[in-house]
């Protein structure tokens, strides 16, 4: 690495599950510039979106908050404007933000939103913004711009992913021109729901071929669906691929690769059939466990394994761990815990990140629901529960225990064990745990009275 104060991008996609690419063993789909990406830098199979909603995940990755005191705990909740960001931190470092796609923290959907501006006062702390608040019209992408100080709308023709990464590339081109480093955020919505792609990314695709998860049960109305939805996830997710082998081929001709991490990540993931559910907002693996990969300055000649970290990183550890990359203090009020020790890096450590001394990483993750989306096909109830780093899960709705799970002997999450009397001493554990979380964020939650 050439610089002290290395770039930073964001690549995030709406509902892309973290068990969705070929270097963790999915069949239906071929990301070979994701799976490079986590062979060269650093990848978190147990990565958490500690609330599998759009909002208020969101919210959690720019504030490192929770979402029940991000001011955004709900689907459409607006992110308060007085809330600092990571945006907010870095720019008062020195570095140049610019902010690319969906934002969904405006509040409120009408059927006009793709041609409503997202105030200035109201971006998160971006300087350079070419977002948008919703859209889930793939083809058919309408984007912010300021032009001569005013804000207005322009049509990207294309796929979404397509031409938002256009926009991103035309970025990188004039930022890297200056001295000053960078944070951009590229946020697309595919491989979310309508779940399409172009032509030549779905011809790969045949509902017919789609291999289901082992727990997908064998009803044919949910099986006639998910087949269907996941020929046109996994051509999305392909053509993401694609998209960020193009982001690392211009940050080679711009000779910014040595200078620029590329964190790639989701905010939740998509059940697609999965106990019979579909989108978000479950405490299932499907829909909480999401992508995480950085990499960037290359780590070359690795073994698979040596670049795997099991760190249950929740959405909230996003923030802290990018600020940790750039060598800038972690602010007292983020949540989150900072993970770049984690990462390797190369060349100086000014804030003794890979040193002794450092705080004990979290021992689980802390999983919420706390305001139900109303959504079909979603949660109608609050829930809190914890995924821990030796591969338990325990989720209780208020008043009563639900889901208890051994992960390592059930990864597809078939027997649960919440009400097994022979696994009482683990939930009493798990729940002690649990507790511990909502004490901790200063949470409201009615958990049951164990006996």
């Amino acid at each position: 690495m050439t610089h002290t104060r290395p770039n930073v991008i964001w690549v995030i996609a709406d509902q892309f599950r973290g068990q969705a690419m070929g270097h963790r063993g999915d069949p239906n789909v071929s990301t070979p510039n994701l799976d490079r990406l986590a062979y060269e830098g650093t990848h978190f199979p147990a990565a958490t979106s500690g609330t599998p909603l759009c909002t208020p995940a969101r919210a959690s990755f720019l504030t490192s908050l929770y979402p029940h005191e991000s001011s955004a705990p709900t689907h459409n909740s607006p992110l308060d404007p007085d809330k600092p960001t990571i945006a907010t931190v870095l720019e008062g470092d020195g570095y140049r933000t610019c902010w690319i796609g969906k934002w969904h923290l405006d509040g409120g959907i009408d059927h006009g939103e793709r041609y409503r501006v997202v105030p200035a006062g109201r971006r998160g702390g971006f300087r350079d913004w070419f977002g948008f608040e919703i859209n889930n019209r793939p083809f058919n992408t309408w984007i912010n711009v300021d032009i001569d100080g005013e804000a207005t709308v322009k049509h990207l023709p294309g796929f979404q992913t397509d031409v938002l990464t256009d926009v991103l590339l035309e970025w990188l081109a004039d930022a890297g021109a200056h001295d000053d480093p960078f944070f951009a955020v590229l946020s697309v919505e595919p491989p979310h729901n309508p779940c399409v792609a172009p032509a030549e990314d779905m011809a790969r695709h045949r509902p017919a071929d789609v291999v289901f998860r082992d727990n997908v049960p064998d009803v044919a109305r949910v099986r006639d669906l998910a087949a269907v939805e996941l020929a046109g996830y996994y051509a999305a997710i392909e053509n993401l691929d694609a998209n960020v082998g193009r982001i690392r081929d211009r940050l080679d001709e711009l000779g910014l690769r040595e200078d620029t991490y590329i964190m790639v990540f989701s905010d939740h993931g998509d059940m697609g059939g999965s106990h019979g559910q579909f989108r978000k907002s479950a405490p299932w693996e499907e829909a909480i466990r999401v992508p995480f990969i950085v990499g960037g300055p290359t780590q070359e000649h690795q073994w698979y394994e040596k670049a795997r970290a099991d760190s249950v990183l929740n959405h909230v550890d996003v923030a802290p761990t990018t600020l940790g990359l750039c060598g800038v203090a972690v602010p007292e009020w983020m949540r989150g815990y900072d993970y770049s020790g984690r990462l390797r890096l190369r060349g100086p450590d000014p804030l003794n990140l890979a040193g002794a001394g450092r705080e004990a990483e979290p021992r689980s993750a802390y999983l919420s629901l706390p305001v139900p989306s109303g959504h079909a096909d979603s949660i109608d109830r609050p829930y809190r529960g914890v995924v821990t780093v030796d591969g338990w899960k325990y989720v209780c709705l208020e008043g009563q225990p639900w889901l208890m799970f051994d992960l390592n002997e059930d990864p597809y999450e078939q027997v649960n064990l919440a009400f097994n009397l022979a696994f009482a001493e683990k939930r009493r554990e798990l729940h002690e745990e649990l507790a511990a979380w909502i004490e901790r964020t200063d949470d409201r939650f009615e958990l049951p009275v164990l006996a």
